[in-house]
């Protein structure tokens, strides 16, 4: 009775999975799937590789890999600065990490608009610059960052690194030959999410990009366009063309993680 009671518990557990997959994940990802194609592979081509499509994709990929690496490197950093120091105010620091997560997009679009916009406080004018998205796109994936490398230093007993150092290893070199190496498969991790992520931003840069064509329009904005004029099936292309980018990422992050790790 109890193996009968466990396996139907786990059929139901798996039941309930795909189906709240199916309705979150696969059904809204075929729909767009089947309005992107469903005119043929060159109509879907053809709407991908439009002058305007392909400015606003050249501009999004810019923007999310230069907010990806500088997170990268900022968020490797914070992680260690929370895992390894202790100072006032670090229980209010590790919660705003994950403000972006609970902070509508929108606001933080708005908020970025008014600090860095026309009317800055700081005079300092971004707006409809790569350099004002890059910023909003940072801002939107920090925690991806921060919350990958976090949990590999707080497991880590660092016995290693002191015997190391015991030898005579510089502080450098121990990072460089040790530590760094430990935490290279949950950097790249974060770095991967925070680039698929940023590839389909839209509520923090809709502002301060001002969706110039040509110039400031990102993916995302110019998807939107796409969508409001009734061209449905263009937008899909353009929206199953990111998809694919980010996925072919994340695909990518995750082998060369679960490579590195085993050679460790």
């Amino acid at each position: 009775m109890r193996r009968y009671a466990s396996a139907l518990t786990g059929h139901g557990a798996r039941g309930l999975a795909v189906t709240y997959l199916s309705l979150v994940v696969l059904i809204p990802i075929a729909a767009v799937v089947t309005h992107a194609l469903g005119n043929g592979l060159g109509s879907f081509w053809s709407a991908l590789t439009q002058p305007e499509a392909l400015s606003a994709i050249r501009l999004t990929l810019w923007c999310a890999a230069g907010g990806a690496l500088l997170n990268m490197v900022a968020g490797t950093a914070t992680a260690w600065v929370l895992v390894r120091d202790r100072f006032p105010g670090q229980s209010i620091l590790n919660a705003l990490i994950d403000l972006p997560f609970a902070l509508p997009t929108v606001v933080a679009g708005v908020t970025f608009y008014t600090l860095y916009g026309p009317h800055s406080p700081f005079h300092v004018n971004v707006t409809g610059t790569w350099i004002g998205i890059t910023i909003a796109i940072t801002f939107v994936t920090l925690p991806f960052s921060v919350r990958a490398v976090q949990p590999i230093l707080e497991a880590r007993t660092f016995t290693a690194e002191a015997a190391a150092a015991t030898l005579g290893a510089s502080t450098l070199r121990v990072f460089r030959t040790i530590t760094l190496p430990a935490m290279l498969p949950a950097i790249l991790t974060g770095t991967g999410l925070a680039f698929a992520r940023a590839l389909g931003e839209y509520g923090s840069v809709v502002f301060i990009s001002n969706n110039l064509p040509y110039r400031s329009e990102v993916a995302s904005s110019y998807v939107y366009s796409l969508a409001t004029s009734g061209q449905v099936d263009a937008a899909s292309a353009v929206s199953l063309g990111l998809l694919v980018m980010a996925l072919i990422v994340l695909i990518g992050v995750n082998v060369a993680a679960h490579r590195i790790g085993r050679s460790q």
